[in-house]
């Protein structure tokens, strides 16, 4: 198959709660693919479905050409898991975590060794690996978290929120060995809230909102099916900005900028300046920039019909919530 995940009408309730209505999608092998997402999308749940943790009420999956509902020991043995939360003993020192975990996969005491060093010196934590994971930063620590999810060469590996609370650069480490993985041809499905995260590392994401797949395709696609470009005003004060902010897909309070979706023709910007501040005394200055995903995902969240009464959460009851690696 060239598909390394997929999906075909997904389906998933909790009581009156329909978590997932109808998910599809398709992972070329070797690729990674972004799922992105406002909380209570969905995300969490469908990860979940495809790394066999949970049963679709309907709908099929493959993951590594194996059906996750009745091929799930084949499924397991092929992928790997990090959950939201760092699954690592923080009582033992990062070489340890690692030797234990290879250990466990079936590698002799050599080969555990082996498999330790390569995968800290991967994870970019050589110089850390005698210390206790309890004096590890939260970066540090995820990164240990992701090295011992590659301990079984999986062919897939899912990655839930993996930077979730990270500083910029604790990010950014954690990205190259995204990269480094897709570059070996490991294939890679993350979920995530951050909108460059989706922009930096994924050949293609999906947007889920309310349990369904509202949108799919490049990040370029993406943007240009919003809009090629965004029209960026800068407000007068701060009575102008309030009068303005319910008419824009886009304001951002702290730096009172506002954005409106163009095709950055000059007749449409007119158009939307006379439409937006027909005095020409609200508005001091503007500019064209070119879309971005932030713009995708206002627009395309603010606008996809719920039909479904009541919220939808993006985590199952309790033991969604903790540390899982499968």
């Amino acid at each position: 198959m060239d598909a390394a995940i997929e999906a075909t009408g997904l389906r998933k309730a909790y009581g009156d709660v329909e978590v997932l209505r109808g998910v599809g999608l398709r992972v070329p092998r070797g690729s990674v693919y972004a799922l992105l997402g406002p909380n209570g999308a969905g995300k969490t749940t469908t990860v979940r479905i495809l790394a066999t943790l949970t049963v679709a009420d309907a709908g099929s999956a493959y993951v590594a050409g194996h059906d996750v509902r009745a091929e799930r020991s084949r499924v397991r043995r092929a992928i790997s898991l990090t959950g939201q939360f760092a699954a690592v003993d923080a009582m033992q020192t990062g070489a340890e975590n690692l030797r234990m975990m290879a250990r466990l996969s079936g590698h002799r005491r050599a080969a555990a060794r082996a498999k330790a060093a390569e995968l800290l010196a991967r994870a970019d934590l050589t110089e850390a690996a005698d210390r206790l994971v309890k004096t590890y930063s939260g970066g540090m620590r995820r990164r240990l978290d992701l090295a011992a999810s590659l301990v079984g060469d999986p062919e897939v590996i899912f990655l839930d929120e993996p930077t979730t609370g990270l500083d910029p650069r604790s990010r950014q480490r954690l990205w190259q060995v995204v990269r480094e993985l897709a570059a070996s041809g490991t294939t890679v499905l993350l979920t995530t809230q951050y909108l460059e995260e989706a922009d930096q590392l994924a050949d293609r994401i999906g947007v889920l909102h309310h349990g369904r797949l509202i949108a799919e395709g490049t990040a370029d696609q993406l943007k240009l099916g919003v809009a090629g470009h965004r029209l960026e005003l800068t407000p007068a004060d701060e009575a102008a900005y309030a009068r303005l902010a319910p008419l824009v897909a886009y304001a951002d309070p702290a730096t009172h900028t506002l954005g409106v979706p163009t095709d950055g023709s000059a007749a449409h910007v007119r158009a939307l300046l006379d439409e937006l501040d027909p005095d020409r005394t609200a508005v001091t200055r503007f500019a064209i920039r070119t879309a971005t995903l932030d713009d995708v995902f206002l627009t395309l969240t603010d606008t996809a019909p719920d039909t479904a009464s009541g919220t939808t959460p993006d985590t199952t009851p309790t033991s969604a919530e903790e540390p899982t690696r499968a």
